[in-house]
């Protein structure tokens, strides 16, 4: 079993993805999109979004980080393809999946879910660019409005020459809401043989096994769920019991080093903030936490409010 870090816009960045492969139980991470347009981008772009370039793409603990494109031409997805390859990505992954409506708008992310040649020509143009050795991945929804095309976008990446295909269950129009359809995915694998792997809605190890039995997947991808409990990943290897809340304000006040002392620290109330959403989803009482330091605005003061419910108050 294969364990992937999802692509989350303006949250998982490298900080989080540090911080929860340190965590432990992911084998590869996705960076947030590379948004192309109609030209070859700088360095400096990838580095933003990928700065674990610098290290050989992996992030402090070892885990590889793959460069994540977005957009609608071929020919400039090839290119820049290609760039983030000489810069040490591990392969390239392409983005078919984001519901945003200002991606869309511009005819990037799950739109293209209505244009199955569309979906070809970008595969199979970045696959030529791509050195043979290095990997084309690709992640869908099952459609924009519907599912009329799931079989056949998946197909039609698979013959332009994907090396993976990771499938999030349901379409755009579904957003996040729940369930995800596992047993669609089932129904793509019955019609491709490019490798699978299954994304949404899994919270628990409970709901990864039913995930995989659904999906025929063995291999998953994590989002939302590695947020809201940080071991996700090692609890669904059987690896731990889920984290209690004194560690995972622990885990808060750790973080806080990274932003305060890194190059994001004004944004560290905000994005506490943030993740007490996601943490509510399994954690009581980081609702009790949000109200503690909802209108506080300066970082120590948040610190001071964690170390009364971490596990120790040493932490540095």
């Amino acid at each position: 079993m294969r364990i992937l870090l999802a692509p989350m816009e303006g949250v998982v960045d490298h900080l989080m993805r540090d911080m929860l492969t340190r965590v432990g139980g992911f084998d590869l991470c996705v960076t947030e999109f590379v948004r192309v347009v109609d030209q070859k981008l700088p360095h400096k772009t990838f580095y933003k979004l990928c700065p674990e370039l610098h290290n050989g793409s992996v992030t402090p603990s070892g885990v590889p980080v793959r460069v994540q494109l977005l957009g609608q031409h071929p020919e400039w997805l090839a290119e820049n393809a290609q760039t983030a390859v000489e810069l040490g990505s591990p392969g390239v992954d392409l983005n078919f999946g984001c519901p945003a409506k200002t991606v869309n708008k511009s005819k990037g992310g799950a739109v293209l879910l209505k244009e199955t040649e569309t979906l070809y020509n970008i595969v199979k143009a970045v696959r030529e660019a791509v050195p043979a050795d290095q990997p084309v991945t690709a992640k869908i929804r099952l459609g924009f409005e519907d599912k009329s095309l799931a079989i056949e976008n998946a197909i039609a990446i698979t013959e332009a020459g994907a090396d993976q295909l990771v499938v999030h269950a349901r379409t755009k129009t579904e957003g996040y809401k729940p369930p995800a359809y596992w047993d669609w995915i089932a129904k793509i694998r019955a019609h491709t043989n490019i490798p699978l792997v299954a994304n949404g809605e899994i919270w628990h190890a409970g709901d990864a096994l039913r995930c995989q039995e659904q999906s025929g997947c063995t291999d998953l991808m994590l989002g939302r769920g590695a947020l809201a409990m940080p071991n996700l990943a090692r609890t669904i290897r059987g690896e731990q019991a889920v984290m209690r809340w004194e560690e995972v304000a622990d885990l808060l006040i750790h973080y806080s080093g990274y932003e305060i002392y890194g190059d994001k620290g004004r944004y560290y109330p905000n994005r506490i903030k943030q993740w007490c959403g996601y943490l509510k989803r399994q954690y009581p009482q980081a609702e009790t936490l949000f109200n503690d330091i909802r209108k506080l605005q300066k970082a120590d003061e948040i610190v001071a409010v964690l170390r009364r419910q971490s596990s120790h108050s040493s932490v540095a």
